[in-house]
Order: C-alpha cells, then sequence, then structure tokens
C-alpha cells in the first residue's frame, strides 16, 4: 500500500497539506467536516497529490511542502496540473 501526500484548497484562500493511506477516505472527511482544522471551510477542493512508498518519505516531503509560502504551493500546484 502506498502513502499519499495532498493538498486541499479550502475556500479559495489556505492550502491544507496533508499525508494519508486512504486518499478518498481522508478526502472525504474533509469535505463532510470531519477534520478539526478544516471543518470551518464551506468550499475544499483536491488540487495536488504525491504518492510515496514509505511513511518516511512522506512525511519528510509534507514538513517540507508546509514550510512553504502560499505561493510557493501555488506554483507547485500549477506546474503539475493536468490540462
Amino acid at each position: 500500500m502506498h502513502w499519499f501526500l495532498y493538498i486541499l484548497l479550502c475556500d479559495n484562500k489556505s492550502y491544507y497539506v496533508g499525508i494519508t493511506k486512504d486518499l478518498d477516505k481522508r478526502v472525504s472527511e474533509h469535505v463532510n467536516k470531519e477534520s478539526r482544522y478544516t471543518k470551518r471551510f464551506n468550499d475544499i477542493e483536491l488540487v495536488y497529490t504525491e504518492k510515496f512508498k514509505t511513511e518516511t518519505e512522506v512525511v519528510k516531503r509534507e514538513k517540507q511542502i508546509k514550510g512553504w509560502s502560499f505561493n510557493k504551493k501555488k506554483s507547485l500546484i500549477e506546474k503539475n496540473k493536468k490540462y
């Protein structure tokens, strides 16, 4: 089983960065206001994912991206968008 890093766009004004083994379930929890941080937002959109083989790798990447500015995260997302 793989690990996923994901980024959510919340109400078009902030990014939430998280990790999970079950991406569909976790995104559903966010959308259904079952997550402490994101429950205050009305509009949540999955905008980016990366897949990893180990928990160590995904945690390292999560820490890296969480340290980035809004604009740097936006640039990563835009660069990897599939049109």
